[in-house]
C-alpha cells in the first residue's frame, strides 16, 4: 500500500541506526511488525495461569495408556460402512426382480 507520511527525521535516523536498516521502508515495516507481535504477546500473557501442563513421567505414562486403549478399541470395532438409504432401496428392488434359481435334477 502506498502511503505518504511525515516522520520526524531524528526519530527515523535513530530507528535506522538502532535496527541497522538500509531504507526507511525497512524501518517502518519492522516497526509495524513489532506492534503486531506485541498484540500476540499480550494475548499470551493474558492466558498466563489458565493453562495446565504436566510434564511428569506419570502424566506421559497415563497419556500413552489412553492412546493404546483408544487404538485397541478402534481395532476391535468391526468396520461399518455408512450406506445411503437409496442404495438399500435399489438393492431391494433388484433382489425382488431376480428370478429364483431352478431347483431340480441336472440332466
Amino acid at each position: 500500500m502506498r502511503t505518504n507520511i511525515e516522520i520526524d527525521d531524528k526519530l527515523m535516523e535513530a530507528a535506522m541506526a538502532a535496527g541497522n536498516f538500509k531504507t526507511k521502508r525497512e524501518a517502518v515495516e519492522e516497526g509495524l511488525r513489532m506492534i503486531k507481535r506485541g498484540k500476540a504477546y499480550d494475548a499470551l500473557l493474558a492466558a498466563r495461569g489458565t493453562l495446565h501442563w504436566d510434564d511428569s513421567d506419570e502424566a506421559w505414562a497415563q497419556w500413552r495408556a489412553q492412546q493404546a486403549t483408544q487404538a485397541n478399541a478402534l481395532a476391535a470395532a468391526p468396520y461399518v460402512a455408512q450406506v445411503p438409504e437409496s442404495v438399500h432401496k435399489v438393492e431391494a428392488a433388484r433382489d425382488a426382480k431376480a428370478k429364483p434359481a431352478k431347483r431340480g435334477r441336472a440332466k
